[in-house]
């Protein structure tokens, strides 16, 4: 009986080892979590920006007017699934962008009734070919890009092509890749990102 319990007390040991060492380790690895789930290309001229569904405070939309007034594309096409009171979310979007005093032409409403990025992604491609669009700049926000960026790549295979793609990261509200544990909102923004990276991972 001797044998199995001081087998015990060592795998105790070796695992409060661990949890010790990644306690006072955290400030190397929660960064890397936070980056990891970045991918950002930067800006180049496109035909059009995508403006992503998702963030409810305009970064997203601002960015995509900042790279129309830098004169990357002429205009944002930006996503609007349903559930706002009746209405779409591009609809409060483009409203909140021509209050912040961007020119209303500058965007191209997309409402449709995608609740995921998967279904999104596919609605907009479809809506990008009609438009016979050859680039485009996906603009979302930075804890969203890197998935983003794999679920539209992976619906433009399953589409047997489309058009050329930049990945623009925005900063979230709250999220700060080398600090998002720091503040409740940056924790659950991370959280929530890893659950579904990994169930896009896991085909859920």
């Amino acid at each position: 009986m001797a044998r199995p319990r001081s087998f015990r007390l060592k795998l105790l040991a070796v695992c409060l080892l661990l949890a010790a060492a990644a306690i006072l380790s955290r400030s190397l690895w929660l960064p890397w979590l936070g980056y990891a789930l970045i991918h950002d290309d930067g800006p180049a001229k496109a035909d059009i920006a995508v403006v992503l569904a998702g963030d409810y405070v305009g970064h997203r939309i601002e960015k995509a007017a900042g790279l129309i007034r830098e004169g990357y594309v002429p205009a944002a096409l930006i996503s609007g699934p349903p559930g706002f009171y009746g209405l779409h979310e591009s609809d409060y979007a483009i409203a909140y962008a021509v209050r912040q005093g961007f020119p209303a032409q500058w965007f191209i409403a997309l409402p449709h009734s995608a609740l995921n990025t998967r279904d999104e992604a596919f609605v907009v491609l479809a809506e990008l070919q009609r438009r016979d669009v050859r680039s485009f700049l996906l603009v979302t926000s930075d804890y969203h890009s890197a998935r983003a960026r794999r679920i539209f790549l992976a619906a433009e295979r399953a589409m047997a092509g489309g058009p050329a793609m930049r990945t623009v990261a925005v900063p979230g509200e709250f999220f700060r890749p080398d600090s998002w544990w720091r503040n409740r909102e940056g924790q659950k923004t991370a959280f929530f990102e890893w659950s579904k990276t990994l169930a896009t991972a896991l085909g859920i």
